[in-house]
């Protein structure tokens, strides 16, 4: 007589557990959804107690969640540099010149901070102040790709501008520093720009503003003047004694 053998590949997944889990993914979703919005309108400087009164819920329930503060702000913030991100990307993709991909960057960039300073100095770390603050430790790695992508996309930007344009080597080394001071410098001006509050330019024209000063300083210091040697473009650029 012939017995039937069923294989097996191991226990069968437990049902209750993984609509459990699928329960508290959504459930830390809202949480989150719940702490930007009271982020927004408290300040970044709104406690747990204060994010939990206006989300209608016990700030237990965010530590369970998240553990604390610290917790909540690396949640928020990967949610929300993930937009960013997001939105950087898909503005850079549609531009139609290496100039108009660094305008829609910075564009972007502020664009995503003026939405919500409150948002943006909570899951940055950065004050918007006179004096910004230092990211947190917690944000940390979620910042440090987060800027690492954005630098990477303004390091193509420049070096397609450049693509078939004669450099020295000196200036080909001194290229590649200039992403991240650049980003450095949409940062520091962006949130000095938003701390202006009523007494600032529109964010079109800071973003023309900030584009002019990173574009024209590739074209001033990286681009050789037309129909000049090096010899001639120092002595040109030498003032004539008195």
């Amino acid at each position: 007589m012939n017995i039937a053998v069923r294989e097996t590949t191991g226990p069968s997944p437990d049902g209750r557990s993984a609509r459990w889990e699928a329960h508290r993914a959504e459930r830390r979703t809202a949480l989150i959804s719940m702490a930007r919005r009271a982020v927004h309108t408290l300040g970044y400087a709104a406690s747990m107690e204060e994010i939990a009164a206006a989300a209608g819920t016990s700030k237990s329930v965010f530590y369970r969640y998240f553990g604390d503060k610290s917790g909540l702000q690396q949640a928020m913030g990967e949610v929300v540099i993930s937009q960013m991100q997001e939105k950087i990307l898909a503005a850079a993709r549609t531009a139609a010149s290496p100039r108009a991909g660094l305008r829609a960057m910075v564009s972007a960039y502020l664009q995503m901070a003026q939405t919500s300073p409150n948002v943006y100095a909570f899951v940055t770390g950065r004050v918007i102040s006179d004096s910004p603050g230092a990211p947190s430790g917690a944000l940390e790695n979620t910042l440090s790709n987060f800027f690492d992508s954005i630098t990477a996309m303004m390091d193509r930007a420049m070096r397609s501008f450049l693509a078939g344009r004669t450099v020295s080597q000196q200036q080909d080394l001194a290229a590649a520093f200039w992403p991240t001071a650049a980003l450095g410098m949409v940062r520091a001006a962006g949130e000095r720009w938003l701390a202006a509050g009523d007494a600032r330019p529109t964010e079109e024209e800071m973003t023309d503003q900030i584009t002019a000063w990173l574009f024209d300083g590739i074209e001033h210091n990286l681009v050789p003047d037309a129909g000049l040697s090096p010899d001639s473009r120092s002595t040109a650029n030498r003032k004539e004694p008195k």
